[in-house]
């Protein structure tokens, strides 16, 4: 098995990303603004609180975008209306030759968009597939097959070169963790969960063309629609801390499958680095004993489950089986290939947890 994870920050160039963000904050916040807990309520002229409008802004400043807004229904509530915003009902819509994520999917359903699948992995049919019939081009930043190995940069740039069709980008998982997001290469928006980044429950993001964000703000104008002063710097808070610790957990991940693929864990017989979605290390058994290798794990103090992929309650390691999509691909490794995130631990803990687990479970 091979698999192409994308390139991560290092804990360097996370630094970097942390203190720019930070930069960009003092442009914004003056007379202790930073201190506060923030506002409430549908400010006239705004439509919003007024630390939500300010929070907007810093965001939208640091990834270069003309707006960005902060939406309810986390990442699959900011794709939603990223679409609605976008393109209309039955347009057809290019994505990758994949299974789509499932809420993504279930947004496609209820808009009636017709999916026209091509193989991202080859830009030269990406381009084919461009004609006028694709309202739109969808991208998901993060791997959705274990094969894939396409440059979102690149290939954004590539699209740019023959067409002005919008892009939207999928950003949940790759932000503050990769070097851009699609807005900073030529996407139109590019959506992420501020929950992923440690952040408030339920608040997504969307970033770019400011007509676009307009538009999203207008079809939700009711109060009750509103992300609140204190949850708009909760977001802002958060993702101050978020570049260096995925960097930190990125650098674990490598050492976990290195000291793996060393053959220092009896009863694992190798290990990969893949994102899917989130940044994992994919360790393959020597026995079928997956589904007993997680349930000890959880005995041994790991997560076994998810709440939100990345969210401030994932401290934990987490064990957990290989995804839906990754299975269809290598049906005959269900009972062979377990799902490892350190999450905030390192890797001495990953690893005692994992073969206490082997051993307990054979």
């Amino acid at each position: 098995m091979k698999t192409f994870p994308l390139e991560y920050l290092t804990l360097e160039e996370a630094k970097k990303l942390q203190f720019k963000l930070v930069e960009t904050i003092t442009r914004h916040f003056s007379n202790n603004e930073f201190l506060n807990n923030g506002d409430l309520g549908v400010v006239p002229g705004l439509g919003r609180p007024k630390m939500t409008a300010k929070v907007e802004r810093t965001i939208a400043e640091f990834f270069g975008a003309e707006d960005a807004v902060l939406v309810r229904g986390a990442g699959t509530g900011a794709i939603r209306l990223a679409l609605q915003a976008a393109i209309r009902h039955g347009d057809k819509v290019l994505v990758h030759d994949a299974p789509i994520y499932s809420t993504t999917a279930t947004t496609f359903e209820f808009m009636g968009l017709d999916a026209v699948k091509v193989d991202m992995n080859r830009t030269d049919e990406v381009l084919q597939a461009i004609n006028g019939d694709i309202k739109l081009i969808y991208i998901q930043h993060s791997r959705q097959k274990s094969s894939d190995s396409y440059d979102m940069y690149e290939l954004i740039r590539s699209i740019k070169h023959v067409t002005d069709v919008p892009i939207i980008t999928d950003e949940n998982y790759t932000v503050f963790k990769t070097r851009f997001i699609g807005t900073q290469v030529g996407a139109t928006l590019s959506c992420f969960s501020c929950f992923k980044l440690f952040g408030p429950e339920g608040i997504g993001c969307v970033v770019g063309k400011k007509s676009l964000i307009d538009k999203i703000r207008g079809m939700n104008y009711s109060g009750g629609s509103q992300v609140q002063g204190y949850e708009a710097m909760d977001v802002l808070r958060s993702m101050v801390f978020v570049p260096v610790m995925a960097a930190i957990q990125a650098e674990e991940i490598e050492r976990i499958a290195d000291i793996i693929n060393s053959g220092k864990v009896e009863g694992a017989e190798s290990a990969y680095v893949a994102n899917a979605q989130s940044r994992v290390v994919l360790v393959r058994l020597r026995e079928p004993i997956a589904a007993r290798v997680i349930e000890e794990a959880g005995s041994l103090g790991a997560a076994t489950y998810p709440v939100g992929a990345e969210s401030k309650y994932e401290i934990v390691p987490m064990f957990y089986r290989a995804s839906g999509t990754f299975i269809k691909e290598n049906p005959e490794l269900n009972d062979y290939v377990i799902r490892i995130n350190p999450m905030r631990a390192g890797h001495e803990t990953v690893i005692k947890i994992l073969k206490e687990a082997i051993r307990k479970a054979r």
